[in-house]
């Protein structure tokens, strides 16, 4: 998938996603994440070569599938969640769609960090931080329309009652591992400026796009603003960084 275009595909998908209900919002979500996915790997296979793009769906889907399954069944990393039949088939009780999510978002994640620093450590903990943020706004959106649910929630974030706290550092230490394992996959893989620039707008139009969905169209504020700033550690430096070159 050409990037620009993928990218613009993605966009009119997300603005679809608050016209939409039931069914059709649900089948929307699907069609969105499979997009995401394409656009990654596809810019990973022409920006990185095969074996790049190969690797990034070994280890985030790959590893996205392990993780949620162990996740659902034994109640770790995340806490106690189940999936409903919204999403479509499961493999090991985790729909499909998901260890897709996961790729999808790993990729801008890693691009954009490399952007930011140079350093392997430093570029490891961003791309996490920058992947995990994204569940600030992913789960309260997904909850709210009971894609999956949790069963304890006895300690959250303010406002975001039905999550529990340790989703969201679960995410963070598995986004943190993938990226791990995608630095000594990939090696250094230094920014391409260039032809990194549709993953930059990507991460971006993400951050940007979620803080609205969820103040203005999907009723979360809470939730938007709880990922305004996470995702912001990430988002605002790349934004400011491409603003100065």
């Amino acid at each position: 998938m050409r990037p620009w275009i993928g990218l613009g595909a993605l966009v009119l998908a997300e603005i679809g996603y608050p016209l939409t209900a039931g069914h059709a919002r649900a089948a929307l979500v699907v069609v969105t994440v499979a997009i995401g996915f394409l656009l990654s790997v596809g810019h990973a296979y022409a920006s990185r070569g095969p074996r790049a793009a190969a690797l990034l769906v070994l280890i985030t889907a790959g590893g996205g599938l392990a993780v949620e399954a162990a996740g659902r069944s034994t109640g770790y990393p995340f806490g106690d969640y189940d999936y409903t039949g919204a999403l479509g088939p499961r493999l090991l009780g985790v729909p499909l769609v998901i260890p897709l999510a996961w790729t999808w978002m790993a990729w801008p994640a890693w691009v954009a960090a490399a952007r930011l620093t140079t350093r392997p450590v430093a570029r490891v903990a961003v791309a996490g931080a920058g992947l995990a943020a994204w569940d600030l706004f992913l789960d309260p959106q997904m909850v709210s329309q009971r894609y999956w649910l949790w069963h304890t929630t006895s300690l959250a974030l303010p406002g975001v009652a039905d999550i529990p706290l340790t989703n969201y550092l679960g995410w963070l230490g598995v986004a943190v591992a993938l990226m791990a394992l995608l630095r000594l996959a990939l090696g250094d893989d230094p920014a391409r400026p260039g032809d990194d620039a549709p993953m930059y707008a990507m991460y971006l139009w993400t951050y940007v796009s979620s803080i609205m969905a969820h103040g203005i169209f999907l009723g979360l504020p809470a939730s938007a603003a709880w990922g305004a700033v996470g995702m912001g550690l990430v988002a605002i430096p790349l934004a400011v960084r491409l603003w100065r070159r």
